[in-house]
């Protein structure tokens, strides 16, 4: 068995805005997660609607927003707007990939045997991997607790926005808990996890140096490497509460 790979197109009121290469699951959870980490909306009641519409080439998804934020977005695509060769576009990605974000605040405290539970436990959600071996997870777990929502996808950022949306649109805040990850750390992963307000964001593999830089200016506690009885904290160690050693004396 194989994992699907389709062109979802994300569209706001009519028009197109990115299209992405995922697994055709959960693509509500992805449109709510991929608008708000993104910057597209601030909270999900600024989403009317979404429609998922099939075509031959692909899937739409179709997001109805309010008029106000309709409208920001038209001003943004006509600023960008102009001759070829401008750079406008290209000036406008740079600036989307050094954005500043707010710092993360939450006090939440994790303990080492929470950080390795929750990877295991995330195995357990894994359905479509364990079937054809070719997709990432991503869960958020509470401080004491195993994963207790996940989400699954060809590519690595879209399941962290699934898992987001999922999240928002159950009422709830990353600052709730963490989020761990069977893929390697961008800088990419680190932004979404800041805009939710997760405070610990831990991985099976390794980060890239920016995305240690992004988790030491946003104050996520950045965890990694993540096995059985060991793991690499990167950043914030605050927030992992060492292991308690008995006195013997």
């Amino acid at each position: 068995m194989l994992a699907e790979e389709t062109p979802v197109a994300i569209s706001f009121n009519g028009s197109t805005h990115a299209v992405l290469m995922a697994t055709p699951a959960d693509l509500e959870d992805l449109a709510v997660g991929f608008s708000v980490t993104e910057g597209i909306v601030r909270d999900v009641d600024a989403i009317e609607a979404i429609d998922v519409v099939a075509f031959d080439l692909g899937l739409d998804v179709q997001v109805r927003v309010r008029e106000d934020v309709a409208q920001r977005l038209a001003e943004r695509r006509r600023s960008m707007a102009g001759p070829v060769g401008c750079g406008l576009c290209g000036l406008e990605s740079l600036e989307a990939a050094a954005r500043q974000l707010a710092p993360v605040t939450s006090r939440l405290r994790f303990s080492e045997a929470c950080v390795h539970g929750a990877a295991r436990s995330l195995e357990t959600f894994q359905t479509l991997n364990r079937m054809t071996s070719s997709v990432h997870a991503a869960g958020f777990f509470r401080p004491g607790e195993g994963v207790s929502l996940a989400r699954e996808d060809v590519g690595r950022h879209n399941a962290v926005d699934k898992l987001l949306g999922a999240l928002f649109r159950r009422g709830l805040s990353g600052a709730d808990g963490g989020i761990v990850v069977t893929s390697r750390v961008s800088v990419e992963l680190i932004q979404k996890a800041a805009v939710s307000g997760a405070g610990l964001f831990a991985a099976i593999s390794a980060p890239t140096a920016l995305a240690v830089r992004t988790a030491v200016e946003t104050g996520i506690t950045l965890v990694a490497v993540v096995r059985e009885t060991s793991f690499e904290c990167f950043t914030h160690p605050d927030r992992i509460q060492p292991k308690l050693i008995a006195h013997v004396a």
